[in-house]
Order: C-alpha cells, then structure tokens, then sequence
C-alpha cells in the first residue's frame, strides 16, 4: 500500500530532474493526493520559472480541495521573481501538508509551515529530510555560508595516484566514468583549474553527452602569474564564459586578454599564494553557486589546507601504478602524524563500469 514515504520520495525524484537547472534556487518536487490517488505533480524546472507547487495546483485544479500535498522542502513566504507559494498553498484547500525539510535560509525557514498551521492546515515537517538535505545540498550551503559549494573530483588509481612521475594521466578510468564526469559537469555552475593543468593538458572544460546537446559550465583558472597561452581552448569564451583569477596589482598585464572574452578576478596573495576565501566570495557574487574543483594535487591541496572543499567525488580504477615519485591527489604540506587527517564521511559507492565512484563528505563534529 502507498505511503507517506512512498509519495514524498516521488517528489523527490522529480525534484532531483532539474538538477543544475534551477541554481541559484532550490530543487523541489511537489505531489497531491486525495483519496489514494495521485492528482497533481510538479517540479520548480528552471529558474525563474514557477515553482513546484504552482505546477502541481494547477493540474490538480479542484481535486486540491481535501488533499495532501507532499513537497520536497518549506513552501516559500516571500517575494521572489514568483509571489510565495505559502499563500497558494493556504488557499488551495487542502487538508494536509507534508514538508520534507525548512527552507534554510536564516531569514525565512519556519514561515511558511507556520503561515499553513496559523490557516488551520495539518502540517507534518521531516518526512525523507536526510534525502531532501542532500539533494539541495548546494542551496544549503549557499543560504548558510553565502559561497559557492565545492565539490573535489579526481579519478585515482587503486594505490592512490592521479599521474605517473612526468604528468602522464590519460587515462585512469574507463570510458563509463568519464562520461559520468561530463553528467556532473553539466549541473555544475563553474569548473575550476590551476594553471599547471592548462599548460599541461590544455582542456577545453566542456561537457560533452551522448545523443544530447549539455550545459556548459563557467570555466576557472587559478593563474597567478598570469602565464595562460592566448592560444588555450579555454579561452575560446564563444564556447562558455571563461574567468582568471589572478594576484592582486595584474590588472595592467591582463590587456594582452582584451580580445579573448576572458573575465578577471583579482585576489590577495596569502603566502605567496591566491586567497580562495576572497575568490569565492567574489564568485558567489557572480552568480556561481557551485564549484567543481577538477585541478592537479597543488589546487587540491590549497582547497584542503583552507578547508573549502564540502564534498569529495572520487572515481577509482582498477589499476596499481606504484612509484616513489608517481603524483597523488593531494600534495602541500606533509604531515607529521594521522591525527592530521581530514576525516570524512562515506556516503555512497557506486560501481561505474570498471570504476568505483566514491562519494564522501568531510565529517561534521
């Protein structure tokens, strides 16, 4: 027999097809019922667009009156670029509400669950909240920290190497894998690069899908001297919009870029390195929600050191390339003692063909 937990995760799973369609806002599913029987469903698709709620009355139309609507997170109490669904939701008709999580923004959650309960409205909050926390992993982080939320990536081999000695990394993993990159790629906000990559690989930081034409993400490079060949595919900013950050006092050397289309962000240096926490604010101020971090052990290391990194997506191959000077993906400082280590949550192993993705979060506590 259908259940609660049966129809909020339906709306989950159409909350969770929009992904990386809807930043800067939320993904949200929305399903009425009545009497054991689905009468409207909808999703927030894209930003600016209405939001689940709204769809989902809509096809419903007076089979609202009585219902239970199972939504994926708070309906909304505030003025957006959409008026708030709470109010829609209030006037509906319906008898009961089922709400996965509060809206995490500081200066709104819990006004919409008490704007319903005020209209007499059966309200029921935490439903699948775990799963719904998740899947609006991003907006969270965006609403609490006001930064863009960093994913790391990397693909390894079994014993822990990202490249043999002289750089050679192509490639780890299987085709499966990545091709699952480029389905990442293509709900992130931005890709991000140091330098050494551009020199070395000289990538375009497209996405490339079979059979479908995908999203192609704001490509970053960490360049603090400024050294990006003018003649780099990730410059062709025709492709995708391109952004530099640099030291502080480049400004009058980034006139050679003029004709590329290329953005600058410029940032202080901290010990001789740029400042990620001042790229980052000014990033989210462009607009940049997410970040997927896909640079060689020197970047990775830097997000680590400044513990910016909230997730960690790793795809491990079957392979042991062994040797002293084979690189890992996390170089910096050493270490003296394991009590160092960052320690992380797994949260889910996936065979991906040959490969292993390992999904892991930094532990909280």
């Amino acid at each position: 027999m259908k259940n609660d937990q049966y129809y909020m995760q339906l709306a989950l799973d159409l909350a969770s097809s929009a992904k990386g369609k809807t930043n800067p806002n939320p993904l949200v599913g929305a399903v009425i019922v009545k009497e054991g029987s689905i009468v409207g469903t909808g999703l927030h698709r894209k930003s600016g667009e209405p939001h689940a709620e709204v769809h989902a009355f809509r096809m419903a139309g007076e089979h609202a009156k009585g219902a239970t609507l199972y939504v994926t997170l708070e309906p909304c109490s505030h003025f957006g670029k959409t008026p708030p669904c709470a109010n829609l939701v209030k006037e509906s008709g319906v008898q009961r509400v089922v709400v996965a999580m509060e809206d995490p923004n500081p200066s709104v959650a819990g006004r919409g669950i008490q704007l319903l309960r005020d209209a007499g409205i059966e309200v029921e909050v935490g439903l699948l909240e775990k799963q719904a926390r998740r899947l609006n992993e991003r907006f969270i982080h965006n609403m609490v920290a006001s930064r863009p939320f960093v994913i790391s990536k990397f693909a390894m081999t079994l014993d822990g190497k990202i490249a043999t000695y002289n750089g050679h990394s192509q490639w780890i993993t299987g085709e499966e894998a990545r091709q699952d990159v480029h389905e990442l790629r293509n709900e992130v906000d931005a890709i991000l690069v140091g330098i050494g990559t551009v020199l070395k690989d000289n990538p375009a930081l497209t996405t490339r899908l079979k059979g479908r034409t995908g999203k192609n993400p704001t490509r970053i490079i960490l360049d603090r001297q400024l050294k990006t060949p003018l003649d780099a595919q990730i410059l062709k900013t025709n492709i995708a919009r391109t952004i530099i950050v640099t030291a502080e006092g480049q400004q009058e050397k980034t006139h050679t870029f003029k004709n590329t289309g290329a953005e600058f962000i410029y940032v202080p240096l901290v010990e001789g390195k740029l400042d990620l926490h001042s790229m980052l604010d000014q990033l989210y101020k462009l607009g940049i929600t997410d970040v997927l971090v896909e640079g060689g052990g020197e970047v990775n290391a830097s997000f680590l050191r400044d513990g910016l990194i909230q997730k960690f997506l790793v795809y491990m191959a079957p392979k042991v390339l062994g040797g002293r000077h084979s690189i890992t993906p996390f170089t910096g400082m050493d270490v003296e003692t394991i009590d160092a280590a960052m320690l992380l949550d797994f949260a889910d192993i996936e065979k991906i063909g040959e490969d292993l993705r390992i999904t892991a979060y930094p532990k909280e506590g």
